[in-house]
């Protein structure tokens, strides 16, 4: 039978995971917007202004209650799961585990018996392998940084790998979506965001020499989410990602959106690293909570081109420029600041 999800007739049961977050809300937006029956699993201290208004049963609890995942979960056709602990700065990965693997873990055993159509996890770009010498990257590209990424990237590796083993083991119909960073209004809490909203500011007289990412539209990685829910090649993962950007392109851009002075100048990675260092030592020492460490740093330049046609030919996921993402992010988070929200702790 069709779905509205490959755009026939059709209406499916989803339950999304995650939906407080900047991709789960996305999914969420876009499965409204194509008429399907939305439940969302929701902790109450969440923050809902991304679902906000939208026509969506709410179900409360997390993923660690057993209970509430396996009634929200039980007359679904599609679960989403986008609950993800991001904090690579952390001085003690327990929390990094404790929700990226341990959380998935229980919440697998759930889904595995619950006659699901699909499965789709949110993972992440930087469980693909980095491109030697700028060499682009695909999903087949053996992992080549082992030990490199630090406890962030090895809690995102050993969730996928749990994935993608209920798909071969138990049977789960599961696909794993690599998302990688994205950009897109609304955009209430900036993680990825938070430097292209400084840089609209005109607060970003610099970029990092050299140094870049993969982006991605908001928008279009839900819907690569939305899109593989149907055509979605099970056991399989899949690079959700438009191109590769360097700073100073981005910060460029969402600049001159708003009439913001561009950054001027490029700095070396040497003084990223030792601030980091720094950053890191005092994080552990004196318990604060820096944003930033050795690993944190390591990741900003362990990036390359990632090919994403494997997701165009499987999905018929074409994405839109990221350019235009980041320019409307960029008019956002200054309207935001014009009308005195706090946007960016700085």
């Amino acid at each position: 039978m069709g779905s509205a999800m490959d755009g026939t007739p059709g209406r499916r049961r989803a339950l999304v995971l995650g939906a407080s977050g900047n991709v789960g809300a996305a999914v969420v937006r876009r499965l409204v917007a194509e008429g399907h029956d939305v439940r969302v699993l929701l902790r109450r201290s969440s923050s809902t202004k991304g679902i906000d208004g939208l026509d969506v049963e709410r179900r409360y609890g997390d993923v660690f209650d057993t209970e509430a995942v396996t009634a929200a979960m039980a007359d679904r056709d599609v679960v989403f799961y986008c609950v993800v602990d991001t904090r690579a700065h952390l001085a003690d990965p327990t929390p990094l585990l404790e929700t990226n693997v341990e959380g998935l873990r229980g919440v697998l055993e759930i889904a595995a018996g619950a006659n699901l159509r699909r499965f789709v996890f949110l993972s992440t770009i930087g469980t693909i392998a980095v491109g030697v010498n700028g060499e682009t990257v695909n999903e087949d590209t053996p992992f080549n940084w082992s030990g490199k990424g630090g406890p962030y990237i090895e809690s995102r590796r050993q969730a996928e790998d749990l994935v993608l083993r209920h798909a071969r083991e138990r049977g789960l119909p599961a696909v794993a979506m690599c998302v990688s960073n994205p950009y897109g209004p609304p955009d209430w809490q900036p993680k990825q965001g938070a430097l292209v909203a400084l840089a609209a500011f005109g607060k970003m007289p610099c970029y990092l020499r050299g140094v870049g990412a993969e982006v991605v539209d908001i928008d279009d990685a839900a819907q690569a989410l939305v899109l593989a829910a149907e055509r979605g090649r099970i056991g399989e993962r899949y690079i959700v990602s438009e191109r590769y950007m360097s700073q100073r392109e981005m910060f460029t851009i969402a600049a001159e959106a708003v009439g913001a002075p561009p950054p001027r100048f490029g700095l070396p990675m040497g003084p990223v690293r030792l601030a980091a260092a720094i950053a890191g030592a005092s994080n552990r020492l004196l318990h604060t909570d820096f944003p930033i460490n050795a690993v944190a740093a390591r990741l900003i330049a362990l990036t390359s081109p990632a090919d994403h046609g494997k997701a165009t030919r499987d999905l018929g996921w074409h994405p839109g420029p990221t350019a235009e993402a980041i320019r409307r992010a960029a008019r956002f988070y200054v309207d935001r600041r014009d009308r005195n929200e706090q946007v960016v702790n700085l």
